[in-house]
């Protein structure tokens, strides 16, 4: 099979699950249940923070900010936090999405199968908390960033956002 028809055949069994899930937006109940989880797996308090997912061409940009930049300690679990992920991701270790979100997490399993050097991840701090930027020449790659931010947008939607600008966030 041609990479064109492979390419073609990903994006339309992704734009079809995107449509499921967009669909079967996250409710009170699912809101609580993450909020809950979130708290044994996330060092740092939700209501302290904010995540913020941010779609790329190549992948996408997680942050994770204190809403009061005063708050060194949440910021220093942000980094704690997001380090540690950011290093078992890059081992093909996503287990903890897993326990939060669910096995069938969108873009989950495709992110799992990345082969090393497929899937891209960087750690930075910020000053108000960290960040990882996920990138991939890979377009099913891309794609399943993609879905997996927008599972985590649902699921995280008290404390989270999309595509916010982090320089707006804190203005000087």
């Amino acid at each position: 099979m041609k990479l064109q028809n492979k390419l073609f055949i990903a994006l339309l069994i992704t734009s079809c699950s995107i449509s499921i899930h967009a669909a079967e937006k996250a409710n009170e109940a699912r809101f609580d249940e993450i909020a809950e989880k979130g708290a044994q797996i996330m060092p740092f308090n939700l209501d302290q923070t904010v995540h913020v997912f941010s779609k790329k061409e190549d992948g996408g940009l997680q942050q994770v900010v204190v809403i009061n930049q005063t708050n060194t300690g949440q910021i220093k679990l942000i980094r704690e936090h997001l380090n540690e992920i950011a290093n078992k991701f890059k081992q093909g270790d996503f287990s903890d999405p897993s326990k939060l979100h669910g096995e069938n997490m969108p873009g989950l399993a495709m992110l799992k199968k990345a082969r090393p050097g497929e899937l891209k991840i960087i750690y930075t701090e910020l000053p108000d908390g960290a960040q990882i930027v996920y990138s991939s020449d890979d377009p099913t790659l891309i794609v399943a960033i993609h879905q997996w931010f927008d599972a985590q947008l649902s699921d995280h939607a008290r404390h989270a956002m999309p595509n916010y600008p982090h320089h707006l966030m804190h203005p000087k």
